[in-house]
C-alpha cells in the first residue's frame, strides 16, 4: 500500500497492473476501503486489454486520514477534490472511474467539476442526489473500533437526507460516456432512484446486474461481462447505442 498527499490530506491506495496501461480508478462505497475492490482490480489489471488499476481508501476510512468533526470535513466536495487531487499526484491526466455507492457520488461530482478528466464513468447501485421522505436515522455507532471515522457516519447521513441541489442541477455537465449498474430488487437503494438518475445523465445507459447493493461483490461475473466490454469498445460503439 503506498500513500499519497493530496487536498491536505494524506490518502493511502492499492494498485495493480502495468504503469503504462490506461487507468482505472475505483472508488469504495461508504465503510468499505479501496482493499474491497481487489478481485475486481486483479481481473481488470490481467485482462485481456490490462489496465493500470488504482483503488484508494476514501478520506475517513483505512489508511487515509480521518479529519473528524471539522467543520465540512466529510462534504461529498472535499472528497471529489480529494480524488481530482489524487489523480493529480499521480501524474493521471484521464481515467476510466467507477464508484460503488458513496463512491459513486464522488464519481459523478468528479464528472461534473472536472469532465475532462474522467473518460468513463461507472455508478454501481447510487441513487439520485433527491432529499429522502421521511429522512434516513442516523446509522448507530458500530460497537467495535470501526475501520473509518464515526464523524464520517454523521455527515454522509446529513447528505444522504439533504443533498446539495447543484448535484442535480450539473448532471448534464456529465458529458463522458456513462454505465450504470443496478443492484435490482435485492438492494436497499431505490431502484426507482436509479433508474431516475440514469435519466438525468445525457445518454447514459443503465444495465440491472442483480445482486443487490454489492453488485461487484456478489456478482463479480456478471459485473465485469457488463464494464469491461464498455470501457474497451470504441466511443462510436457506445454513442450508437440507444440508453436503456
Amino acid at each position: 500500500m503506498d500513500i499519497v498527499k493530496a487536498n491536505g490530506v494524506s490518502l493511502a491506495y492499492r494498485s495493480w497492473g502495468p504503469e503504462c496501461a490506461p487507468p482505472v480508478l475505483l472508488l469504495h462505497c461508504r465503510g468499505a476501503d479501496g482493499g474491497d475492490w481487489a478481485e475486481i482490480a486483479e481481473r481488470l489489471a490481467a485482462g485481456v486489454c490490462p489496465r493500470r488499476v488504482y483503488a484508494p481508501d476514501l478520506r475517513g476510512h483505512g489508511r487515509s486520514d480521518w479529519p473528524g468533526e471539522l467543520p465540512g470535513a466529510y462534504a461529498y466536495e472535499a472528497m471529489r477534490d480529494d480524488m481530482l487531487g489524487f489523480l493529480t499526484a499521480l501524474g493521471v491526466d484521464r481515467a476510466d472511474v467507477v464508484g460503488h455507492s458513496l463512491g459513486g457520488i464522488v464519481a459523478y461530482l468528479l464528472a461534473q467539476h472536472a469532465p475532462g478528466v474522467v473518460r468513463r464513468l461507472v455508478l454501481e447501485d447510487v441513487p439520485a442526489p433527491i432529499p429522502l421522505d421521511p429522512p434516513r436515522p442516523s446509522t448507530p455507532d458500530p460497537d467495535a473500533d470501526p475501520p473509518f471515522d464515526r464523524a464520517m457516519l454523521r455527515a454522509t447521513d446529513a447528505q444522504r437526507n439533504h443533498p446539495d441541489p447543484l448535484w442535480w442541477d450539473h448532471m448534464e455537465r456529465i458529458t463522458m460516456p456513462t454505465l450504470l449498474i443496478a443492484g435490482g430488487a435485492g438492494s436497499p437503494i431505490p431502484q426507482e432512484q436509479v433508474a431516475l438518475l440514469a435519466s438525468a445523465i445525457p445518454g447514459a445507459r443503465l444495465v440491472t446486474v442483480g445482486g443487490g447493493h454489492l453488485v461487484h461483490e456478489a456478482r463479480p461475473e456478471e459485473f465485469l461481462a457488463a464494464v469491461v466490454p464498455f470501457l474497451d469498445a470504441p466511443p462510436s460503439d457506445i454513442t450508437s447505442r440507444t440508453p436503456s
